[in-house]
């Protein structure tokens, strides 16, 4: 069992991969150079990366069903968040919402928080919107919109996946440990730019 859902993990990450060389090839230079400018953008900042990996490991932590739909929640809303930051609407304060989700899906794995589903769910999502809108707000000039959506929507599953497979391991005794304290890790980095957002 635990080996077929590795497996599984592992047959999406080639898809995604497979999807990212698919949408270079028919993007153009143009398209090519947004998406992977948009690939880079989360994976980039600690801040994204610390809160996206940590939906993937409280996923895994949950189990079924929330091992996909919460990785699933966080990219499409995510690209909501998105389009309100490339038409420019306001949103005072996004950075401290980007840095509070680091804390509190920090905060989740590391106290094995089991709330209701659709809870974690909307959490999840409400944290994805700031998370968004930051990307899409900050979309390098030249650079195509579409594409550059499309590629942080990729790199944010990329961190999902990452997150999902390192949870993986709460499966084991040590492994518990080991997911706790990632999960204690993503809450430090959150709070590091809390402090720096509110200072």
């Amino acid at each position: 069992m635990r080996a077929s859902i590795v497996r599984n993990i592992g047959l999406a990450f080639v898809a995604l991969l497979l999807t990212a060389g698919v949408a270079e090839a028919h993007a153009g230079a143009s398209g090519a150079s947004g998406f992977f400018a948009g690939f880079l953008h989360p994976i980039m900042g600690p801040d994204h990366v610390a809160a996206m990996m940590a939906v993937g490991l409280w996923g895994a932590q949950l189990g079924r069903p929330a091992i996909w739909l919460l990785p699933i929640t966080f990219p499409v809303v995510m690209a909501f968040g998105g389009l309100l930051g490339l038409v420019g609407a306001p949103m005072p304060g996004f950075e401290i919402g980007i840095a509070l989700s680091g804390v509190l899906l920090g905060a989740a794995v590391l106290t094995e928080a089991r709330p209701p589903l659709f809870a974690a769910a909307i959490l999840v999502g409400i944290f994805a919107i700031f998370h968004g809108y930051a990307h899409g707000a900050e979309l390098p000039v030249g650079e195509n919109a579409l594409f550059f959506s499309m590629g942080f929507v990729a790199g944010t599953g990329l961190l999902h996946g990452i997150g999902i497979v390192i949870g993986l391991l709460y499966q084991w005794r040590w492994g518990k440990v080991a997911v706790r304290a990632a999960g204690g890790a993503v809450g430090v980095v959150g709070a590091v730019f809390l402090w720096n957002a509110i200072a």
